[in-house]
């Protein structure tokens, strides 16, 4: 079983103050302005969009390979949407858009397959499991 650890530190306010999130190979640093507002720098919220679109395409290219195809390339986008909910931000929606080359993938077998993979992948499994909870 794999293990990972991230870390993020938090200093002040929270309209003033200022963080760092940090894991293997990146280290960055966020505000109220990056998750609020459209300053530019980045959010927690962008990391979950960009875990989501990293784990949908490494599991997309799983499933066309199991079919037995050798797909080119996948490339994923989330839109994150952080609005209101039961009176607080939240993640309100995650939009994943997706681009395939694969020779041989008919239109009709990306989109079984693509359904299965949003359904079937880890991130997607966690995300639904810890929602469930609250």
């Amino acid at each position: 079983m794999t293990v990972r650890k991230v870390k993020s530190v938090w200093n002040g306010t929270l309209k003033e103050g200022k963080g760092t999130m940090g894991f293997t190979g990146y280290e960055g640093p966020f505000t109220f302005a990056t998750r609020f507002e459209n300053a530019k720098g980045t959010n927690p919220e962008e990391l979950v969009g960009a875990a989501q679109s990293g784990c949908y395409s490494m599991f997309l290219s799983a499933l066309i390979s199991g079919e037995g195809l050798n797909p080119e390339s996948i490339e994923t986008e989330a839109t994150v949407t952080l609005g209101d909910l039961d009176g607080g931000p939240a993640i309100t929606n995650i939009k994943l858009e997706t681009v395939v080359k694969c020779a041989g993938l008919s239109q009709e077998k990306f989109k079984g397959t693509g359904r299965n993979s949003k359904s079937k992948m880890p991130n997607f499994k966690a995300l639904c499991r810890w929602y469930s909870k609250y």
